[in-house]
């Protein structure tokens, strides 16, 4: 149990059953021809990848997000937060505001969708303000981000090379995970869900 970040798959995306997005997708489709977008029907296929193609993406939200917020809020807006972290879609395609849909999305009544491309520069802002390191894995398939910042390997890293980001791992692993959820989704032209 818990909650995840994975990015989701043409079939998961329009499936109209209890596992499925397909609600979700059809609400945002709507509401985007109402803003005179194109609707978004370009999702790849989700099919089997080698671990570390970075072709899929699953994190699991498991340490505390307190030091991740006052990171956002010492360098972000309340409104540039929200698009980093806020939403329950991620998509890849620009949104100049967020969306709200009317549908449940498991923890609310409510769907709340960001555009990646407005999302990954603030995340970039997060990881220059800490000094993210480049050793940070760069795909995150299956739990590669929570794996590493847990790592042996990386507890000397953060003594080897004290910064910012080593203050506070778990702050530095949230603003990872959304740089790289966002990043992942321009790449694949995915959407990236909480669930």
């Amino acid at each position: 149990m818990g909650v995840y970040l994975v990015s989701v798959g043409a079939e998961e995306w329009f499936d109209d059953g209890e596992d499925g997005w397909g609600e979700v997708a059809s609400a945002l489709n709507a509401e985007l021809k109402r803003r005179g977008m194109p609707s978004y029907e370009s999702v790849p296929a989700e099919t089997d990848f080698a671990p570390g193609s970075g072709q899929s993406f699953e994190e699991k939200l498991t340490p505390s997000m307190t030091g991740f917020f006052a990171v956002c809020g010492a360098h972000l807006s309340q409104e540039e937060s929200e698009t980093v972290c806020g939403w329950t879609v991620l998509v890849p395609f620009s949104l100049d505001e967020e969306i709200l849909l009317p549908v449940d999305s498991g923890y609310s009544e409510t769907t709340m969708v960001a555009g990646a491309p407005q999302a990954l520069p603030l995340a970039e802002k997060l990881a220059a303000a800490i000094d993210l390191p480049p050793d940070t894995p760069a795909t995150c398939d299956n739990l590669d981000l929570s794996m590493w910042f847990r790592s042996q390997v990386t507890k000397e890293l953060a003594r080897s090379r004290p910064g910012p980001w080593s203050d506070d791992l778990d702050s530095a692993f949230y603003v990872a995970l959304f740089l790289r959820a966002a990043q992942h989704s321009i790449r694949r032209g995915c959407p990236i869900v909480c669930t």
